[in-house]
């Protein structure tokens, strides 16, 4: 079953090297032929194989390859200050519900134990010049044609995946620098599964090539967010962990401009404390991470 977490701490497409600009004065693929497009560009100038399907407003890319994760050289430190043991939030019925246990814990360094193999990375590094290369030549999509982009690269010989979930608008605006790398990282979803069908999966037969839905995104990244806030970590020991929640909410609805709520419902398990602010309140809040 997947699971979103901080496998790594850094994504694949965080990797992805930012140089030179494509630039084309007519639009060479429609909507429809773009999984086509992806799919020859990278085995015909790349030399290896992906599977590439749009459902709905959602691009599905499969990547597989083999031994894509290695003990690294030389381990980064990460510094351990609280302990999340539970972080799930959820859209329903117009309330935005954020349930989480965060409590704070000795300091400690703790080790990366895990890193990219650097042939897995470079794969990816041109799927994504790919991917960039194919939607700056695509005829103009309406609005919400194509929202949100998934990359699952697949460990075909471990049963072992990666899948990373973020927005088209995001990739374009990383992709031209208007966005950092750090806060690319925050807004991407990552989650990574083992399962034994994977094994030998060479066509994504496994996956569920579905539409996934922006308030799905949105509530997603509201839980990387806050994994990232006190896993990285970003904040001090002594932080109020409700308002860093709340600030983490704030911004990620702001910089969407997402209103398909009516309230949101801040749940601190730890404390057995409820928070319920309308979406004036809680949009009230100042726009920072």
């Amino acid at each position: 079953m997947a699971k979103r977490g901080l496998l790594l701490k850094t994504s694949l497409l965080a990797l992805f090297f930012l140089s030179g600009c494509f630039s084309y004065t007519q639009p060479t693929y429609l909507k429809e032929n773009i999984p086509a497009g992806i799919e020859e560009i990278c085995r015909s100038e790349y030399k290896f194989h992906v599977k590439s399907k749009l459902s709905g407003a959602t691009l599905w890319i499969y990547v597989p390859l083999e031994d894509i994760v290695v003990k690294p050289d030389k381990p980064e430190k990460v510094t351990e200050r609280f302990l999340v043991e539970k972080n799930l939030s959820h859209l329903q019925d117009g309330i935005l519900k954020a349930d989480y246990l965060v409590r704070a814990v000795p300091e400690k360094i703790k080790y990366q134990q895990a890193g990219y193999d650097p042939q897995a990375a470079e794969k990816i590094n041109q799927l994504y010049r790919v991917l960039m290369r194919v939607l700056t030549s695509m005829e103009k999509l309406r609005a919400q044609e194509l929202q949100l982009v998934c990359v699952v690269t697949a460990d075909i010989n471990n049963g072992f995946q990666i899948t990373e979930t973020f927005s088209y608008e995001d990739f374009k605006k990383y992709f031209h620098g208007f966005i950092s790398q750090g806060e690319f990282q925050h807004r991407l979803l990552q989650e990574t599964q083992v399962a034994p069908e994977i094994i030998g999966d060479r066509e994504g037969l496994h996956i569920n090539y579905r539409d996934v839905s922006f308030s799905e995104f949105i509530t997603g990244q509201i839980q990387n967010r806050i994994n990232l806030k006190f896993q990285k970590p970003e904040v001090e020991k002594d932080a109020d962990i409700d308002k860093e929640v709340l600030k983490i909410i704030a911004y990620t609805l702001k910089i969407y401009n997402f209103r398909d709520f009516q309230e949101v419902e801040l749940n601190n398990l730890a404390k057995k404390k409820r928070i319920i602010l309308n979406r004036a309140a809680a949009l009230e809040e100042p726009l920072e991470r």
